[in-house]
């Protein structure tokens, strides 16, 4: 009886320390490394979340995982056995986030993931049901970038895409729309992020002479393709992903990026947006509080990990009915809690998320715009 009595206090006491005296966020992001451009305004916006949710405090340990998918790993499974954190917003990048699923998976610890691919969400299964994607999916701003050029009765594109998870799965949407509105890839190339000269893709696509083509890269990747472009004399219309959209893309591309088109975020435009968006309110505050703390505008990467925090702030509350922070328990209703948000305006666009659906946008993610005399303006 007393071996029995010693194990369950034993028990009761290892259960108990499992509760945390607080809620705890982990964050990672790429603030070094060839993807800072996209972590570094994302790792400035930890200090926007919300310090308390549902009169819970809420404690954030932030690591930097210098853009390497096996250090964001590395960094996840710290934040879990270390840090005992309830929820992960993170990582930067589409390969990092990638490779973490099946780490996060394994502990039952929800991830809110401010990466471009729809592949970390898409499709659906028995570990990914523990991602939430706080960016707009491949297809909805695909779709978008379609139907622009068949309004301009273009027939023939071409494409070239980073060749890693946000490259791969922006062909295969691309492609699939294309073909079902009769628009022909004529070329296709891909590209490493970290590559410097794009010569021999460039001299490939101009070959083929298609009216449009595509770009599929992330941050300051998106640059590259399309000034090898326009250094090797293509005249047609350029078109690029959300992923350019931040104003490095400007700075770097200069003349060469020039009436560029891309489907993105109502951040890139916001005085141009009408007060009626459900969106305008958040997204402009959010970028007078990140100019009052940083000196400057954020990109629109940084919001993204704003709206994880706009996400956790309405599913937190949920949980806590049921459990207690730092227990496999909160973890499981936080995830399904996070399943159950309904219009929910974010900086981006309104979350709607379902079993199916853990991006949740609608059209209201999306605005097409165009470079003109070096700024973004709406596409009209």
């Amino acid at each position: 009886m007393e071996i029995k009595k010693i194990g369950l206090i034993l028990a009761l006491a290892s259960s108990s320390s499992l509760v945390n005296a607080e809620i705890r966020i982990g964050v990672v992001t790429s603030s070094s490394g060839p993807i800072a451009m996209v972590g570094i305004p994302q790792k400035n916006s930890i200090a926007l979340l919300p310090k308390s949710i549902g009169g819970e405090a809420v404690k954030y340990f932030s690591l930097d995982d210098a853009s390497d998918p096996t250090a964001s790993v590395k960094a996840v499974t710290k934040l879990i056995s270390e840090n005992n954190v309830d929820a992960i917003i993170g990582p930067s990048g589409s390969p990092n986030a990638m490779a973490v699923i099946g780490t996060i998976a394994k502990a039952g610890v929800p991830l809110l993931a401010p990466v471009g691919t729809a592949s970390v969400v898409l499709p659906m299964d028995a570990q990914k049901k523990w991602v939430f994607k706080t960016t707009q999916n491949d297809n909805l701003i695909a779709t978008a970038i379609i139907d622009d050029m068949v309004k301009r009765g273009y027939k023939t594109v071409g494409f070239i895409g980073t060749s890693d998870p946000y490259g791969e799965n922006w062909k295969k949407v691309f492609s699939d729309l294309a073909a079902k509105k009769g628009i022909k890839i004529v070329a296709q190339e891909s590209f490493q992020r970290q590559d410097t000269s794009l010569t021999g893709q460039a001299l490939k696509l101009v070959a083929k002479k298609p009216q449009a083509i595509l770009v599929a890269a992330p941050g300051s990747s998106a640059v590259t393709p399309q000034v090898a472009l326009f250094d090797r004399g293509y005249k047609g219309q350029m078109y690029q992903t959300h992923g350019a959209a931040l104003d490095e893309f400007l700075k770097l591309g200069g003349k060469k990026v020039e009436n560029t088109i891309l489907a993105a975020s109502l951040m890139l435009v916001i005085n141009e947006i009408p007060n009626t968006h459900p969106s305008k309110a958040i997204s402009s505050k959010y970028i007078n509080d990140y100019k009052k703390l940083n000196g400057h505008s954020p990109a629109t990467f940084g919001a993204n990990v704003y709206d994880a925090g706009l996400l956790l702030n309405a599913a937190i509350p949920v949980a806590l009915k049921s459990a207690k922070p730092g227990t496999p328990q909160f973890r499981a209703a936080l995830r399904t809690a996070l399943e159950n948000t309904k219009n929910l305006a974010g900086t981006q666009g309104v979350y709607n998320m379902t079993p199916a659906d853990h991006s949740g946008f609608d059209a209201r993610g999306r605005v097409m715009i165009i470079v003109k005399n070096g700024k973004w303006t709406l596409l009209k």
